[in-house]
C-alpha cells in the first residue's frame, strides 16, 4: 500500500510517499481502508522533532474509513467487517490502510459523512472536553478563546454557545472574524490590531474572564494570563507558535491566585466508556446538525507536505483533510 514515511525530523519536505507492506490485524485490532485523514498540529510537532518520535514513522492519528478485517478477539468492541468507523490516537493514518486497536474505533452514524467524521474526531472531542470537563462552562460564563476560527475554535464556539456561555474569540482577519461570529462567538478581537487583554478587560467591565483557552503558546501565554479574573484558569492546549516557557508559580499568586493546566485529549478518552461518551456526543451533534464541521481544504495523500505547509501558515479556518 501507499503511505507517507518520515525518515528523519525536519520540515514538510520530509513527508514522502512510499510503498510499505499491507498491515495485518492482531487479535484485538482491525484493518481499516482509509477514506479520509485528519491533519493536525500534533503531526507538525512530531514531524519537526518538537515531540520526539521513533523514526522512520508514518504520521497521523485521526482518520475514517471502512473495516476490512478484524482480529479474533475484537468482539467486545462490537466492531465488524463493513462498519464505517473513525478514530483518533492510533498512529499510522497517513496511509491507504491502517491497523487500529478495535477499542479505539467508533462507529459513524449514517447521517455523518466519512469526511465529516475524519474532520471532527480530534478537534470535536477536544472542543468538547475543553468546554465541559477541563473547565465546565456555565450559561453565565464569559471565556477567551484564541484562534476562534481554527478547527477547534469553530467547534468550541458552537458548543459554548449551545451551553449559553459567551465566547470572546481572537482572530487575525475580517474573514475569520465573520466565521467565528457565525459559529456563535459573542465578541471578536483582532489580535493583529488590538491588545487583547485590554479588550478583554473592556468587554468584561474590568473583571477579566474566569477561563482562557490558548492553543498558540509562546507568543500569547503572558497576555492570556493577564486576561484572567482572580481565581481564573489558563488552559494551554497547544503550541502553534512554540511551547510556553517555564512559569514561576509565584506569578500565578501575584496575578490573582490563578490556575494553569496543560491538558491533552488522550487523558479525557482514556477508557472505552469515556471515548464512546465523548465521541458519540460529538458525532450525534454533527448528525443532528447542531454541530457544523467546516472543511477548509482537501489534499491527495501524496501532497501531505503541502497540507502541512498550509496548516503551519496559520491561515486556515477549519479542517484540512488528506485523501488516499
Amino acid at each position: 500500500m501507499k503511505a507517507i514515511r518520515v525518515e528523519a525530523a525536519g520540515g514538510p519536505e520530509v513527508l514522502r510517499i512510499a510503498d510499505v507492506p499491507d498491515p495485518v490485524a492482531g487479535p484485538t485490532e482491525a484493518i481499516v481502508r482509509i477514506e479520509a485523514i485528519g491533519v493536525n498540529f500534533i503531526e507538525v510537532y512530531q514531524r519537526s522533532g518538537l515531540y520526539p518520535m521513533q523514526m522512520p514513522m508514518t504520521p497521523g492519528g485521526e482518520a475514517a474509513g471502512t473495516v476490512i478485517s478484524i482480529g479474533a478477539e475484537t468482539t467486545t468492541s462490537r466492531i465488524k467487517v463493513g462498519d464505517r468507523v473513525a478514530w483518533q490516537g492510533a498512529p499510522g493514518a497517513y496511509a491507504e490502510m491502517a491497523k487500529v486497536p478495535a477499542d479505539k474505533l467508533v462507529k459513524i452514524p449514517d447521517e455523518v459523512s466519512t469526511d465529516q467524521a475524519a474532520a471532527v474526531m480530534l478537534q470535536g472531542m477536544t472542543a468538547h472536553y475543553l468546554a465541559t470537563s477541563t473547565y465546565q462552562l456555565k450559561s453565565d460564563d464569559t471565556c477567551l478563546f484564541h484562534a476562534a476560527a481554527g478547527g477547534v475554535g469553530l467547534l468550541f464556539c458552537q458548543i459554548a454557545s449551545h451551553i449559553g456561555a459567551r465566547v470572546i474569540g481572537t482572530t487575525s482577519t475580517d474573514e475569520k472574524a465573520a466565521l467565528a461570529k457565525e459559529a456563535g462567538a459573542w465578541k471578536i478581537i483582532d489580535y493583529t490590531k488590538q491588545d487583547f487583554p485590554v479588550e478583554v478587560r473592556r468587554l468584561t467591565n474590568g473583571a477579566g474572564v474566569p477561563v482562557a483557552y490558548d492553543s498558540v503558546g509562546k507568543t500569547t501565554w503572558e497576555k492570556t494570563i493577564d486576561s484572567l479574573s482572580p481565581l481564573g484558569m489558563a488552559v494551554f492546549f497547544g503550541n502553534s507558535s512554540g511551547p510556553v516557557p517555564p512559569i514561576d508559580p509565584l506569578m500565578l499568586m501575584r496575578k490573582g491566585s490563578l490556575f494553569m493546566t496543560r491538558p491533552t485529549l488522550n487523558h479525557y478518552v482514556a477508557s472505552r466508556n469515556d471515548l464512546l461518551l465523548r465521541a458519540n456526543a460529538v458525532l450525534n451533534a454533527v448528525a443532528s446538525a447542531n454541530l457544523k464541521v467546516r472543511i477548509e481544504k482537501t489534499f491527495p495523500l501524496v501532497e501531505a507536505a503541502a497540507a502541512h505547509t498550509l496548516l503551519e501558515s496559520r491561515k486556515t479556518a477549519g479542517k484540512i483533510l488528506l485523501k488516499p
